[in-house]
């Protein structure tokens, strides 16, 4: 079967980051968050391009991800693990000089226990309730971990997308409240944070789906094209259906084209009769139910046949595609499949 192409643009990544930065403004650090392998474009080439750029610090969900990440930009750069000190996670965070961010009085005992000179991060539950220490367990530790100068006191925002809710401001109050006069560096924002402006920015922010072309960051440079290859054409006539279950019927003679993708590849079912590819500046609709490695797409209107044809573009980013099934583009992008051919682009040293 043909491969299909998902091109990254390295070079808009990294234009991203500066814009950002910029944002953040000069006595607040911006770090870069690069979990899940950099939301599936792969962390080894986007931290060293902004390596490059003047990323210092950057955030990964795990440990195995953070020893990945080590080999691939080497010693010196800052490597925060956001699930903390789990279990078996001693000799990695030792050996390749990783910083957990512990988030349960558990974890800052286990680290403590088996790892007491080593550096460490805290994040503290601001009202999100999913990770970090409580405020009574926050009171109870702080004199012992504050006497061992922390790297970072964290937290993280439950709205950050949704400016109306107020729940920011509550965080906002609370994360102040709880760490005001310590005197280390500390962090509340990713992405949305980040835009809110200078009172979320405090010593460092960290913006993830911001780099990738992704909402609330709408000034974003796009950064994937992902460009599926037609396998096959055919003429469907009138009345004839394409595709599991009869789900698309043509009202008239069609010229029909299937190309090389399916939900294997993270392309969603619920995109079936319910999406746009594009051959060059033109829409034509997908029909027919998404299956496993194929799609197909009704090109009727095209002068000729095209060779590829894009489901991700310049005309229709993650965000885009995510608004017709209902989620977000994070998903999008983590969805994309390990069988596309990863291309990248990068011309800014």
């Amino acid at each position: 079967m043909a491969s299909s192409l998902l091109h990254i643009d390295l070079d808009a990544i990294a234009s991203n980051w500066k814009a950002l930065d910029a944002k953040s403004g000069p006595a607040t650090q911006t770090a870069a968050v690069v979990k899940a392998d950099s939301y599936g474009l792969g962390a080894d080439r986007v931290a060293r391009t902004l390596l490059r750029q003047g990323a210092k610090t950057f955030f990964v969900a795990l440990a195995e991800e953070g020893a990945k990440l080590r080999q691939a930009i080497g010693d010196g750069p800052e490597i925060f693990i956001l699930s903390g000190h789990m279990a078996g996670d001693c000799d990695m965070i030792a050996d390749l000089d990783l910083t957990p961010v512990l988030n349960s009085p558990e974890q800052v005992k286990r680290h403590m226990d088996v790892l007491p000179e080593a550096t460490f991060g805290i994040q503290l539950d601001t009202g999100m309730n999913r990770l970090g220490l409580e405020d009574a367990d926050w009171r109870a530790l702080a004199p012992s971990l504050l006497e061992k100068s922390p790297s970072l006191i964290m937290s993280h925002l439950a709205c950050s997308d949704e400016p109306h809710t107020g729940m920011n401001e509550r965080q906002l109050a609370e994360f102040t409240r709880m760490t005001d006069g310590t005197g280390l560096r500390r962090s509340l924002s990713a992405t949305g944070g980040l835009l809110y402006g200078k009172d979320y920015h405090f010593d460092l922010v960290r913006p993830g789906i911001g780099l990738y072309g992704g909402r609330p960051y709408t000034d974003a440079t796009p950064v994937v094209t992902l460009s599926l290859p037609v396998i096959q054409t055919r003429i469907v006539e009138a009345g004839e259906t394409v595709g599991y279950g009869n789900t698309w019927q043509a009202e008239r003679r069609s010229h029909v084209a299937t190309v090389s993708a399916g939900y294997a590849d993270g392309i969603s079912r619920r995109l079936s009769n319910n999406a746009t590819l594009w051959a060059g500046d033109t829409a034509c609709p997908l029909i027919g139910r998404v299956s496993m490695d194929l799609i197909t797409v009704d090109i009727t209107d095209l002068d000729g046949t095209p060779e590829e044809m894009d489901l991700l573009n310049a005309h229709q980013g993650v965000d885009a595609l995510a608004d017709l099934i209902g989620t977000i583009g994070y998903e999008v992008l983590t969805s994309l499949g390990a069988r596309y051919q990863r291309r990248y682009s990068e011309t800014l040293g």
